[in-house]
């Protein structure tokens, strides 16, 4: 198993256009992680209290034009 350590070596000794491809893949992996964790959170109501309280807000005019 590769330690932590090991990749930040790794990265920090990749060219410049390595580095680039690597940074847009991780970004792009990080993106899918939190998509992944924001839906199962939905789905399993933790953002319900969120949205409620955001509808209450909204429909007592407690708002602002974006």
């Amino acid at each position: 198993m590769t330690t932590l350590t090991e990749i930040e070596r790794a990265v920090t000794n990749l060219s410049r256009q390595d580095f680039n491809k690597f940074r847009d893949w991780f970004s792009a992996l990080d993106q899918r992680k939190w998509d992944r964790e924001f839906e199962e959170d939905a789905q399993n109501g933790l953002l319900d209290d969120l949205a409620n309280e955001a509808l209450a807000d909204f429909q007592s005019g407690r708002y602002r034009e974006l």
